[in-house]
């Protein structure tokens, strides 16, 4: 690697950063670096927008490609706070070196050289490699970098089935690429796989089937997962809609829980850190005719909403971060759901019942209560405090 790529990743912080946390995560990883490496003299060479950055998690690979010549870099990440990590990473990088683009043919077009992370899986991926063999320039050359414990075979035959050429790499500190070349001459006449259509015929609360719109990074994709499906059974028991006051889907997936809510009444906010996801449930509401009564916000566990702002937020949280298991973000959506409702207000919350986030919900939200639980998963129902129940302690 050059001296100036060295400097640059060795600048690169996480953000947030969170020094409490000694497994927390790092700015770049030997991923991020065996990418670089191994596509460096196609990067040195690239004219001005040639490059493309997906699923760059702090901006090493952005900023890195910036480093080694690149300039007017297109980058594309699902999530709003790693955009926030590369914008908050910039000063290593020269003004207009870089821009963020939505998946699609903008990101794109007469692309040459595509870095990317490779997504959790294989449905992400399939939409991710289906746009570039269709939009990039004919002679694209992708390079795909994981780290070697969460990488499949099936990784394999999602690229080879869109390119003529797939070439491993040699494993290096744990992590290996895949370089795919010479996208296949049929690509454009084949559809698109995502965004997919599904009906569930039976969801619990609803008189009827609903249709589900999702992208192929979306959780559960066009399914009904059990702990969703076990918060909805509940659903007799939420505050009916009150006024002008909101309901907020926390974290809203492919938009089931929004549009469910809709379909009962409510004016809902459904709000999530993927843009994927947003673009998820914005169409699935508009596909069961309640796109008016849903406002989609991509912002990081409703950062951008006001105090107060709503009688009713469903939760149903993350608990991994790629393969770990990981609190974290559970924990700030549970300050967000306190700080958003109103006095009075409830988050209803599912969760993996081996969890135990009763406590973590009573300082977050306030009193809360068992509402049901399966096999897997429990519903917990948690209140705001009013200044009278304060007062009656």
């Amino acid at each position: 690697m050059t001296d100036s790529l060295d400097t640059a990743l060795g600048a690169l912080r996480p953000f947030p950063e969170d020094g409490s946390r000694a497994d927390g995560p790092v700015a770049v990883d030997a991923t991020d670096r065996l990418i670089l490496d191994e596509a460096r003299d196609a990067i040195t060479s690239a004219a001005p927008g040639d490059v493309v950055t997906i699923g760059d998690r702090f901006g090493a690979l952005t900023l890195g490609a910036v480093s080694l010549g690149a300039r007017d870099v297109r980058a594309h990440q699902d999530a709003v706070d790693a955009e926030a990590a590369l914008r908050a990473n910039a000063f290593v990088a020269r003004r207009g070196s870089f821009g963020h683009h939505p998946l699609g043919p903008d990101l794109l077009r007469a692309a040459r050289v595509v870095l990317l992370q490779l997504p959790k899986s294989l449905a992400e991926l399939t939409e991710i490699a289906e746009q570039i063999a269709r939009y990039a320039a004919g002679d694209v050359v992708l390079y795909a970098g994981g780290r070697v414990k969460h990488m499949t075979h099936a990784m394999n035959d999602v690229l080879g089935a869109l390119f003529a050429d797939v070439t491993p790499s040699l494993a290096r500190r744990k992590s290996r690429l895949l370089v795919a070349r010479e996208p296949r001459p049929d690509v454009l006449d084949r559809p698109l796989t995502y965004p997919a259509g599904d009906v569930i015929p039976d969801v619990p609360g609803l008189p009827g089937p609903i249709t589900v719109v999702t992208h192929g990074g979306v959780f559960a994709g066009g399914g009904l997962d059990g702990g969703t499906r076990l918060l909805l059974e509940q659903s007799d028991g939420w505050p009916p809609p009150s006024g002008p006051e909101l309901a907020v889907d926390l974290g809203c997936g492919s938009g089931i829980l929004a549009t469910a809510l809709a379909l009962r009444g409510f004016e809902v906010v459904a709000t999530d850190r993927s843009a994927a996801a947003v673009a998820s449930a914005r169409a699935t509401a508009t596909a069961n005719d309640v796109g008016h009564l849903v406002r989609t916000v991509r912002d990081d566990a409703g950062a951008s909403l006001p105090d107060g702002c709503a009688g009713l937020v469903l939760l149903n949280p993350p608990f991994h971060d790629r393969a770990a298991v990981s609190t974290d973000a559970a924990h700030r959506m549970f300050a967000a759901a306190g700080r958003v409702l109103r006095p009075g207000g409830e988050l209803w919350t599912v969760y993996n019942s081996a969890l135990r986030y009763r406590p973590a919900l009573e300082r977050a939200v306030g009193p809360t209560e068992q509402v049901a639980r399966d096999r897997r998963f429990t519903v917990a129902r948690s209140t705001r405090p009013t200044a009278k129940s304060l007062t009656d302690k």
